[in-house]
């Protein structure tokens, strides 16, 4: 029996990547500044944020098929299929998205970060700080 879980949106990506076949695949191929805008209800879990944090934003990729099992590496056909866990496809049964970002500005309620490449309206999950060796855990 498999199990479900319930997972809620805290906000929602504005960015000006509208349209997600033109979307790089990665934050580092181009991908533009964008802005994380939170629901009201998670603005204090914002407290300690601050311009320069290195932050994982966990997305719903909420246009990706969750059908599909096995995939060409970066949609190239020339390269033979994969499972998809063992690729960062979007398309896979529960499209989480990963995305390590660098934190540009906050305001209020809105947060801008560095190389984002998820498509403006993707639902926030949750935010997380990247864990620095050389600074002891906050």
């Amino acid at each position: 029996m498999k199990e479900t879980f319930e997972v809620e949106a805290i906000g929602k990506v504005e960015s000006p990547l509208t349209d997600l076949s033109s979307a790089p695949k990665q934050g580092d191929e181009g991908a533009p500044d964008a802005w994380l805008v939170f629901e009201p209800s998670v603005l204090e879990a914002l407290e300690g944020i601050h311009p320069g944090d290195e932050v994982i934003v966990l997305t719903w990729l909420h246009q990706a098929s969750r059908d599909v099992l096995l995939t060409h590496p970066r949609g190239d056909i020339s390269r033979a299929q994969q499972g998809v866990f063992t690729t960062r496809s979007p398309n896979r049964p529960n499209p989480i998205g990963l995305h390590p970002v660098e934190v540009a500005a906050v305001e209020g309620r809105k947060v801008r970060v560095r190389k984002l490449e998820a498509v403006n309206g993707t639902p926030i999950l949750d935010v997380k700080s990247v864990l620095n060796p050389n600074i002891s855990a906050r």
